[in-house]
């Protein structure tokens, strides 16, 4: 009796391993009010930022509506940072689902965890979002946008406890 009850409890485990990321990005659409992902050719200028552990240099950046920036982002830390443009409830957001990869293990503090081989990846949650790209140490990323409208928005690292410990800045999108 005792091992059929332990079966049921590691399928059920399993059904809510693979639920659960499958439910988390059943409503992550791609569209952003603010602006869309862009080819770097299309770049009218590129700004580079500079990463480290729980800042971002420059502290704050100024964009035109219209117009396509080419970011070049330098992680000179020693964790995993991101670099994700967005307005503060889509951070809090973005968080949460950052929190859960750390809590399965995908996320590590420097990098993603490529460790879960031979399992079915299509269900689970990934980092693709358009507007973010994640910079392991020592590394650069690249991330082209082009801005729609004036607001004000932020850039941020929203892995867990890097927002919170002040790893954001401003974005102003003028008109």
């Amino acid at each position: 009796m005792r091992t059929r009850q332990l079966f049921n409890a590691a399928i059920l485990g399993l059904v809510a391993a693979f639920a659960l990321p499958a439910l988390a990005d059943a409503g992550h659409g791609h569209g952003y009010d603010f602006g869309k992902p862009a080819e770097a050719a299309r770049a009218t200028r590129s700004v580079e930022v500079t990463l480290g552990e729980m800042y971002f240099e420059p502290k704050s950046l100024q964009v035109k509506a219209g117009e396509t920036v080419r970011f070049v982002i330098h992680n000179k830390g020693s964790l995993l940072h991101e670099f994700n443009l967005g307005n503060a409830a889509m951070h809090a957001e973005h968080q949460k689902e950052m929190q859960q990869m750390q809590a399965m293990g995908m996320l590590t503090p420097t990098g993603m965890s490529h460790g879960m081989a031979g399992m079915d990846h299509s269900k689970m949650m990934k980092h693709d979002d358009p507007n973010s790209v994640l910079v392991a140490p020592g590394k650069t990323a690249e991330l082209t946008w082009t801005f729609t409208r004036a607001t004000e928005l932020e850039f941020a690292c929203n892995i867990p406890g890097h927002y919170q410990a002040g790893m954001v800045g401003r974005l102003t999108v003028e008109p």
